[in-house]
């Protein structure tokens, strides 16, 4: 995957108890990477960065999502917050994990990109 787009980037993060998934993707929908980090507000901005200056996260509004909506604000991203009964894909899908869950929500980070999404305060 490639490392060195320049571009704008959507990033979705599926958020756990103790570890999370994020994915970067390009407009496009090209994956561009993902990776498992352990949910800690510095370890969560660094790899954020990797996503360019303001990128567009989506994450799922689950337990405990306080502490990463502060960390992503920080590290320069809009944040877009998913009702986890509102995403319907993942429901149709023949294969669920980590991952997937991730990009299905960087998807719906670039389609809410366009502005007609509050951002979360």
């Amino acid at each position: 995957m490639s490392t060195e787009y320049d571009g704008r980037q959507y990033v979705g993060v599926d958020l756990h108890r103790r570890r999370s998934v994020l994915v970067r993707m390009t407009p496009e929908g090209e994956q561009l990477g993902w990776v498992r980090v352990d949910n800690d507000p510095v370890a969560l901005g660094v790899e954020l960065t990797k996503a360019g200056p303001n990128p567009e996260v989506a994450l799922e509004a689950t337990y405990g999502w306080y502490w990463a909506v502060d960390a992503l604000q920080a590290a320069g991203a809009r944040v877009h917050l998913a009702h986890p009964l509102g995403i319907k894909g993942s429901s149709y899908r023949r294969v669920k994990n980590d991952q997937r869950d991730a990009a299905d929500l960087a998807d719906l980070a670039d389609l809410l990109g366009d502005g007609s999404a509050a951002q979360v305060c």
